[in-house]
């Protein structure tokens, strides 16, 4: 039987949080177990319904979205936090994955998308809005370009292993913002295939997540 995610949703405006739990509920495997209008019973009802996932707006009264997210941070809350709002604002987007969050969504999202995004985070995937990822992969570009010119004497340099055709292909779709899913469907390989492809991008890159994986072939102009 498929593991049920469990959401508390976080948002100051009843229709739109009615509006997301409706769609969210629309599938088997999400479950909206709880739902808050600021940050701080956000915080609360984040310790008392220990939720797998916390939809996380920006814009709210008493604590906001930010404020809210660096709090459960710090107390260790196993939940995983996505942000979803309409802000876009570059600062506003590394402020946001700085105090920990684990992505980034947009409104404008079609439901079948904020599906497949909440779905993927329970692979380990991270949930971005493909043309913000965009800005997060050139910034981790910039400074992985930085680092790569100012190595030092007691920065590792063991070899990185030789990318097969495939896994380059995977690389430079993942770095497109493209989902695990929407990669299986064009290279006609199932969704399990891609996630494994991925794994050994990371292993074989020594990276550690999918934005590295995603500036590494910005960097190397993979795309």
């Amino acid at each position: 039987m498929e593991k049920i995610l469990k959401i508390l949703l976080v948002d100051d405006h009843n229709l739109f949080r009615r509006g997301i739990k409706s769609i969210i509920e629309s599938h088997p495997a999400l479950k909206v177990i709880g739902e808050a209008s600021n940050g701080k019973d956000a915080i609360k009802k984040a310790h008392e319904l220990k939720p797998d996932l916390i939809l996380m707006d920006i814009n709210m009264p008493e604590m906001n979205g930010l404020e809210a997210t660096k709090v459960l941070i710090a107390q260790n809350v196993a939940a995983k936090i996505i942000i979803l709002t309409v802000e876009e604002e570059d600062e506003i987007l590394f402020d946001a994955i700085k105090h920990g969050a684990s992505g980034y969504l947009l409104k404008n999202l079609e439901p079948e998308q904020l599906i497949n995004y909440l779905l993927e985070t329970s692979n380990g995937i991270v949930p971005i809005s493909p043309h913000l990822a965009t800005k997060i992969i050139h910034e981790f570009a910039r400074l992985s370009q930085y680092r790569q010119e100012h190595k030092g004497d007691n920065e590792s340099t063991e070899p990185k292993k030789e990318l097969s055709l495939r896994e380059k292909e995977v690389l430079r779709m993942v770095a497109q913002g493209y989902t695990n899913k929407e990669i299986g469907a064009a290279l006609c390989i199932s969704e399990n295939t891609v996630r494994n492809h991925l794994r050994n991008i990371l292993e074989k890159l020594h990276l550690e997540n999918r934005v590295q994986a995603a500036a590494f072939a910005t960097r190397e102009g993979l795309i």
